[in-house]
């Protein structure tokens, strides 16, 4: 199946940089075409009533800390060494999600994720100050102070506002989502499955 994944992404989510390295190798075994679709958590969270697992999950007597094994077991899995759980989450990535949006296209917006996952969750950078923020970009090779006055765009923050409710218009609730047309994917456990749909298989 020639076809294209949709990542709904916002990097402020751990399980996105989880599932960012395996689903990349993913669309290339398949074929596949990827593109990232930026959301704002923060957002999604309200119109939906979700809330983070380590929240939502707090008084289920030993439901965290199987989720925490689980985590463990797939940074493990997929030789995910340089992961380190940011001491600021939750956090607010407003700014980081409108630099996506502010991207010149497509293969430039997923190389600022390439950039800023590690930067977000190996480096555990300040994500909601702006210097620092800018020194990431131009550290990575990308024009920050373009990228940064786009994020003021009223049109950009406009298009990451449509993003996140549209995406929960067809069913997002979390991150990481993939779509695949109608097709909806939730979870970085659900990558197999993922890989089956677009070889041919059932969803």
């Amino acid at each position: 199946m020639n076809t294209t994944v949709e990542f709904i992404l916002d990097l402020a989510a751990p399980n996105g940089y989880l599932a960012w390295y395996p689903l990349k190798e993913v669309v290339a075994r398949t074929g596949a075409e990827l593109v990232v679709t930026p959301v704002f958590l923060g957002g999604m969270h309200k119109i939906t009533g979700n809330s983070p697992p380590m929240m939502r999950d707090a008084d289920v007597l030993g439901k965290v800390p199987y989720a925490a094994l689980e985590f463990r077991r797939f940074l493990d899995r997929e030789g995910l060494d340089k992961f380190s759980m940011h001491p600021a989450l939750p956090f607010n990535s407003i700014l980081l999600q409108r630099v996506l949006v502010a991207a010149d296209d497509e293969a430039q917006r997923k190389a600022l994720v390439d950039a800023l996952q590690p930067a977000v969750w190996e480096r555990n950078i300040d994500c909601g100050n702006v210097e620092v923020v800018a020194q990431t970009l131009s550290d990575a090779g990308f024009d920050a102070k373009t990228l940064l006055e786009r994020t003021q765009d009223d049109s950009v923050k406009q298009q990451l506002a449509d993003n996140t409710s549209r995406a929960v218009e067809r069913g997002a609730f979390g991150i990481p989502t993939f779509f695949v047309g109608d097709e909806m994917f939730f979870g970085k456990e659900r990558l197999g499955q993922l890989e089956s749909y677009l070889s041919g298989g059932k969803p």
